[in-house]
């Protein structure tokens, strides 16, 4: 290991991270994990050589991937988290005193053994939460053998390679539609735009063929290079998508949560999507 993590962006750019201390290195039966110190974004979680999640910036993933739909929906009760083993996702959905179930399916369970050892502030006691089950399992496996109906469900995963190449396929999204319960979200994580075009022009294609009202909105992660990252979004009610910002500043008042990058009017203006992006996916608008 020397002195610096090198990420390989694509071909011709890459960054690197200082190490300013190595914390934890092991070669998983699934994949590469390291955990190291790094002076500008505090503890780094890097699986394969690429950066997951960081502590000074996992705030900006976690909370546009969890407020925007739960208060898009407004009554969502069952959760099914796939992937999202640092367990920053999973503190976020808790904090809506309105869900009552959230089942966490991991392929690795070595993720979240070390996640709550090294980068304890990411779950914050979020895995002891009552309403919380772990299942370790692959997440299309998990799917296709459940019969429980969700009404959000959120993949936090890696980038389409190795064991979440199957994320990012047509039969997953459909096993999501499936898992959904009438009314229900998908969200996924769909890399950054920029760098990942073709990436987020598939899904499209995906979502597109399965459900009524399909998008893409974004946030800017400082520790994720290259632009602003795509979440995917899909549901079979176009009217979640719609609402007002009068209504999401209800919800987001009565939620009485305090956020460090979300807003009612940053949730309504993530859905405007650069002219690039619009032309990827065959939308106007």
């Amino acid at each position: 290991m020397t002195s610096s993590y090198h990420e390989q962006l694509c071909d011709g750019w890459d960054q690197r991270f200082c190490i300013d201390a190595l914390l934890y290195e092991e070669k998983t039966p699934l994949q590469h994990l390291v955990i190291f110190e790094n002076r500008a974004f505090g503890r780094v979680l890097a699986l394969d050589g690429v950066i997951q999640t960081t502590q000074a910036d996992e705030f900006i993933y976690h909370e546009m991937m969890a407020h925007v739909p739960i208060l898009a929906h407004g009554n969502v009760r069952r959760v099914l988290i796939i992937g999202g083993g640092d367990g920053g996702l999973l503190r976020e959905v808790l904090r809506h005193r309105s869900i009552e179930r959230v089942v966490q399916v991991e392929i690795d369970k070595s993720v979240i053994d070390l996640c709550r050892r090294y980068l304890p502030d990411h779950s914050q006691g979020a895995f002891d939460d009552p309403r919380t089950e772990i299942v370790i399992d692959d997440g299309m496996h998990f799917l296709e053998h459940t019969d429980e109906r969700f009404d959000l469900i959120l993949t936090d995963s890696t980038d389409p390679e190795g064991p979440a190449r199957v994320l990012f396929s047509r039969p997953y999204y459909s096993a999501c539609k499936n898992g959904l319960s009438p009314g229900g979200v998908m969200v996924t994580q769909n890399g950054v735009a920029f760098l990942q075009l073709d990436e987020v022009r598939t899904s499209a294609g995906h979502l597109n063929a399965l459900f009524r009202d399909w998008h893409f909105y974004s946030a800017a992660v400082p520790s994720y290079s290259g632009g602003i990252m795509a979440f995917g979004w899909a549901s079979n009610d176009p009217s979640l998508r719609r609402h007002s910002l009068k209504t999401i500043q209800q919800r987001f008042s009565q939620s009485n949560m305090s956020t460090r990058y979300y807003t009612p009017a940053i949730h309504l203006g993530a859905f405007a999507l650069p002219q690039y992006i619009l032309d990827a996916i065959g939308k106007s608008v």
